[in-house]
């Protein structure tokens, strides 16, 4: 039996509150990131007595199994290989950006930013998603383009505008000019540093970041005063009027509340024209389709906003992206693939009109008549699925959300009570240039298929 263990002072910081009680964390140089010492700190007492072997509470045993590859397999020595890996900025090419950075412990593992800062100063068009859980997502990005934890790790290292490594070989070269690394690498996987054992690390360590013990989960189990009659109310309502459930389904067999698959929500809408950036995007990979390029595409311009359609070039996936997990969702702010919403109340408004308008929107998007009331319940619902290692941080974002609860810039009641219909601004026309009509036609496959185990969705 594997079984991660903190020092005695930080285990019982872990044991001895229903929160971690995060202060704010303190400045530093780090595009904005806590310490790095600081956060090994918060994550040691986090995930103190986790055991990667064992499936985490409320965690399906038969789901924990399928979802670590089987060369992958988890033990102390990867997972202390891939602790060290995620806090060293020493893999990015200029010393100063690690997986921590954009994924930051003391901000619910993400940056709490609408989008994340890498090298140079470089900022990307994708909000960073928090990796508490991302081990049981059945792909990984906003688009997908990866299926697995091992093939999400290393894309950001050799993303120019993330940290910025031209390949995998300065990767490794770098990994070795640490004396540290090698003995460990050797004990991980019996071989010498290569860029692969990299991801493999990172996802082993990734997989002891599981977060999903919070007051719903004690209430559904018989505890009748673990949330409030207002969030019981706002489940009724995610389950029905607010059709919520139709994408993020929550139940033993998918504890994290998303449906895996990619949507057009209509958040891109607001602001392109996807025909002349799906042409944009074809044309570049007509010329070399590779996955550093469909990479480069999603966070270096307007191309970001195509979503899974620079993954697979299929015109339905134009603007669609992968419905992400409503586990700890009141604390991972600020919201959607460009962390264009601030606020819960914001994504609620959103999808209270029904999204924005464009050909692609998905059909089972319209307009849901909530009232006030009602929207005050369903993320009064949303709240309770913080962990309760976060239970001050859930505390403190709710109180922050609602006192911005009177600036609401996505709210239109005249749709959202369907007093006013909406229609697409363009019609859908067969030889494109209009905008919100169709893309050329994509070239002959010249460019690689989707990657292999995929998460399902309106894709081969």
């Amino acid at each position: 039996m594997i079984r991660l263990v903190a020092s005695t002072g930080l285990a019982a910081l872990a044991a001895g509150c229903t929160g971690i009680g995060y202060a704010d964390p303190t400045p530093s140089a780090n595009h904005g990131a806590a310490a790095f010492d600081e956060q090994l700190k918060k994550t040691d007492a986090l995930i103190a007595g986790f055991d990667p072997a064992v499936a985490p509470k409320w965690v399906d045993p038969v789901i924990w199994k399928a979802s670590i590859p089987e060369d992958n397999a988890p033990n102390a020595d990867r997972i202390a290989l891939g602790r060290k890996l995620y806090f060293d900025p020493k893999l990015s090419k200029d010393g100063t950006v690690a997986c921590a950075t954009c994924h930051d412990v003391t901000r619910s593992f993400t940056d709490l930013r609408p989008n994340s800062e890498g090298i140079g100063g470089k900022v990307g068009r994708r909000n960073a998603p928090t990796t508490m859980n991302a081990a049981l997502l059945t792909s990984q990005f906003w688009d997908g383009r990866a299926a697995r934890l091992e093939d999400q790790a290393v894309l950001p290292i050799i993303n120019s505008i993330e940290m910025g490594q031209p390949d995998g070989n300065a990767v490794v070269a770098a990994i070795n000019a640490d004396p540290a690394y090698a003995p460990m690498f050797q004990k991980a996987y019996g071989r010498a540093p290569t860029f692969d054992d990299v991801g493999r690390a990172l996802a082993s360590f990734e997989r002891t970041l599981i977060f999903i013990d919070a007051p719903f989960d004690r209430w559904l189990r018989g505890e009748a005063g673990a949330i409030s009659d207002e969030a019981k109310r706002g489940f009724l309502l995610y389950n029905g009027k607010a059709r919520c459930q139709s994408c993020h389904p929550l139940s033993a067999a998918n504890p994290l509340g998303t449906d895996g698959r990619f949507h057009n929500v209509g958040v891109s809408a607001r602001h392109q024209n996807f025909t002349g950036l799906a042409a944009k995007a074809l044309a570049v990979l007509a010329k070399n389709g590779s996955t550093a390029t469909i990479d480069e595409l999603a966070l270096g311009g307007d191309t970001s906003e195509l979503g899974r359609f620079v993954v697979t070039r299929i015109e339905s996936d134009i603007g669609s992206f992968r419905t992400q997990q409503i586990r700890n969702v009141g604390i991972t702010a600020p919201y959607m693939h460009d962390g264009s919403m601030t606020t819960l109340w914001d994504v609620m408004d959103h999808y209270n009109k029904g999204g924005e308008p464009n050909p692609y929107l998905d059909g089972g998007i319209e307009p849901l008549a909530l009232s006030e009331t009602e929207i005050d319940e369903v993320v009064a619902f949303m709240f309770t699925l913080t962990d309760r290692r976060f239970a001050d941080a859930n505390t403190r974002a709710l109180d922050a959300q609602r006192a911005r609860k009177g600036t609401r810039p996505f709210r239109n009641d005249e749709i959202a009570q369907r007093r006013k219909i909406t229609f697409t601004s363009q019609p859908i026309n067969s030889q494109g240039g209009a905008p919100g009509g169709n893309p050329p036609a994509a070239p002959q496959p010249t460019a690689p298929q989707p990657p292999a185990g995929a998460a399902p969705g309106r894709t081969p």
